[in-house]
């Protein structure tokens, strides 16, 4: 499905400029990595290191999103489409289900390398995409996507939006006897990759029924996380969910 078929997301779609980006700029990008890509490369799961390398991300340099998505594409569909900022959830959920990645262009400012209370290029491309390169990942997310953009119950949304925080957001998985991460939350976050990495969080098997009846946290430390065993897990997990929504049962 390409761009031009998106109806929800049309007014949002803008262009990345990419020659427009600063010296400034791109080293606040390269502090931003710096500062967590040391932790990431001992911490992250397999799939988000190798889809770090699939799709070409550079430390010292913006990603330009044209040229991400030419590697990424061929492999799973996906494309980091540039978007003008935060979406409404139709919006949203059409361009996932479309395997479009709503992905913002701004960089926070050196004054803000802790933390932005929107998500940016930072924490969209280097904390999200990778992982869009795994094609079980990949057709999990579309099809998050796809249902997500046909509910209408705002309760079933809210559940289901708990499922997306749990996995894509603050995602874990058990890797060699180990706890890895993979969701954009943790990877592009150093405080709360430690928070996992030191034993303050709780990590609970991944288990559908817990993870929706698990309220999120959005202003505060995680305090507890679920792990999967294999991306399989969320795939499954997210069939599973559809069909309970569509019978009332979620």
């Amino acid at each position: 499905m390409q761009t031009d078929t998106l109806i929800a997301a049309a007014p949002y779609l803008i262009e990345q400029k990419y020659a427009a980006y600063t010296d400034e700029q791109h080293s606040v990008w390269a502090e931003l990595v710096s500062r967590v890509l040391p932790e990431v490369e001992m911490h992250a799961a397999q799939e988000y290191l190798d889809g770090f390398r699939i799709i070409g991300l550079q430390p010292d340099r913006l990603p330009n999103l044209k040229a991400v998505s030419a590697r990424l594409e061929p492999r799973t569909g996906w494309n980091s489409t540039p978007v003008s900022g935060f979406l409404p959830a139709p919006a949203f959920f059409e361009m996932l289900a479309a395997r479009r990645f709503p992905t913002t262009t701004w960089l926070r400012s050196r004054e803000s390398l802790e933390y932005t209370p929107e998500p940016d290029i930072f924490h969209d491309v280097f904390g999200h995409v990778p992982m869009h390169s795994h094609r079980v990942f990949a057709d999990f997310l579309q099809h998050y996507g796809r249902v997500c953009a046909v509910v209408e119950d705002q309760d079933v949304l809210e559940k289901l939006g708990r499922l997306f925080w749990y996995t894509v957001e603050f995602g874990l998985i058990r890797q060699h006897k180990q706890i890895k991460v993979y969701g954009s939350g943790l990877i592009s976050s150093h405080g709360e990759c430690q928070n996992v990495i030191e034993g303050h969080c709780a990590i609970h098997d991944f288990s559908l029924d817990e993870v929706l009846h698990t309220p999120v946290k959005v202003d505060e430390f995680q305090k507890l996380l679920f792990a999967v065993n294999s991306f399989d897990q969320i795939y499954e997990a997210m069939h599973e969910a559809e069909q309970r929504a569509r019978s009332g049962r979620l």
